[in-house]
């Protein structure tokens, strides 16, 4: 079961690859309305349905992929007032949001409630994939978002719509939120906890930074 929030350039791909996969439980949470700016790195929408929820549309034609599994539309914003019960019903979270005020709420929300968040992050030419929460051996749990970035502002960070951003960037971290969600979901492989990777478009060179 798995909450995808932001149905954006990031969501788009994740999503749609995670329907493929045959992920049983999808949500997506999105409040905002189909752009024509956004149409470039949000693929799965159409010119002729700008004004639309995205929320909508995009579980409309994910169902239609799979029919198979089932799809949760969450057309709220998500607030410090509700995002406990939003994620209560599923096992991992998918941080596609653009916003840091957002992604500073769910990354708190899945410390508190012991839930993994995949968090992804695109700006111009560079995109960041990491794992955020999850649970050691130990008991312990790897680093999250405020470990890495205790204190960040919005304003020092510009939006998309601000900044731009390559297109394609959106797709490939897209994909690789899905490939990690896919890899805890099956057991396999190693994950980006303890660790974010950095990719760069424009060299097609990724590194990997531990943080912890």
């Amino acid at each position: 079961k798995v909450l995808i929030v932001g149905a954006g350039g990031l969501g788009c791909p994740a999503a749609q690859y995670l329907t493929a996969a045959g992920v049983g439980k999808i949500g997506i949470a999105d409040f905002d309305a189909i752009s024509i700016s956004n149409l470039h790195r949000q693929i799965l929408y159409t010119p002729a349905e700008v004004g639309l929820k995205k929320v909508m549309i995009a579980c409309h034609k994910l169902q239609m992929q799979n029919p198979g599994i089932e799809m949760i539309a969450h057309d709220v914003k998500i607030t410090s007032e509700n995002v406990m019960e939003i994620i209560e019903p599923y096992d991992i979270i998918i941080d596609g949001t653009d916003n840091i005020e957002t992604k500073y709420l769910l990354n708190d929300a899945g410390v508190l409630s012991g839930k993994p968040v995949v968090y992804g992050a695109i700006y111009q030419y560079e995109g960041q994939v990491s794992i955020w929460n999850i649970l050691n051996d130990d008991g312990s749990r790897t680093p999250n978002y405020r470990d890495l970035f205790p204190n960040i502002h919005a304003s020092q960070i510009p939006s998309c719509a601000e900044g731009g951003v390559i297109p394609s960037l959106a797709g490939i971290i897209g994909c690789m939120l899905a490939n990690e969600v896919i890899k805890f979901i099956t057991h396999t492989g190693e994950l980006l906890a303890g660790k974010v990777l950095i990719f760069d478009a424009q060299t097609m060179q990724s590194r990997i930074i531990k943080t912890g």
